[in-house]
């Protein structure tokens, strides 16, 4: 009986969360949607149960903060840019399909990679390879074969303060038994960093 309890208090959030979304579904507050939609939520719960998440993360307030204040610095200057590039008047519109392979193995520390270069303006992950950990990143603007490097780094760079803020002492101690960042960030069969792009300028390959 305490197991059940234990997973219900376990699945409060999520129960609520189901709730919440039923109610504004419905559009109108009552005490009939409030019981129907956690009815609802037991249901779904119970019948569609999610798998247990093995991985967990660790909060870190220090490299949280700073991976905070960088990614706040880069939204901020990714917005001004792709602004600019959006007005400025003449001149082809470079853009990128950047290929990178990161070097964690934590589904948790991989989603929130791809979900931190999603949300940064100027960049959005198109495809993830899990097993071999390449993710395809579609980058605006990219002027030349140094500014491609550059943001290749950025995307490993970024990968490891999201590690060093969540990840696990075990997953930081295999990001440290890695090279430097600047010296890799190609998949295997790459032999540099103009074999992994796909540029695109004023819309003509």
């Amino acid at each position: 009986m305490s197991e059940r309890i234990r997973r219900l208090v376990h699945e409060l959030p999520v129960l609520g969360y189901l709730v919440v979304v039923w109610v504004l579904l419905w559009g109108t507050w009552s005490w009939a949607n409030l019981l129907a939609g956690a009815a609802v939520a037991l249901v779904v719960t119970h019948a569609l149960p999610l798998p247990q998440v093995e991985q967990h993360a660790r909060f870190r307030p220090w490299a949280v903060l700073r991976l905070t204040v960088v990614f706040l610095g880069e939204l901020a200057r990714s917005s001004a840019e792709v602004a600019w590039e959006a007005v400025r008047p003449g001149g082809g519109r470079s853009t990128a399909l950047i290929v990178v392979q990161l070097r964690t193995d934590s589904d948790l520390l991989l989603s929130l990679v791809v979900e931190a270069l999603t949300l940064t303006p100027g960049s959005i992950v198109l495809d993830l390879d899990r097993e071999d950990r390449i993710i395809a990143v579609h980058m605006l603007p990219v002027r030349n074969h140094d500014d491609l490097e550059r943001r290749r780094r950025g995307v490993l760079q970024f990968e490891d303060r999201i590690v060093r803020a969540f990840g696990r002492a075990d997953d930081i101690a295999a990001l440290d038994r890695l090279p430097d960042p600047a010296g890799i960030g190609r998949p295997p069969d790459a032999t540099g960093g103009a074999d992994a792009i796909d540029e695109q300028r004023g819309g003509r390959r």
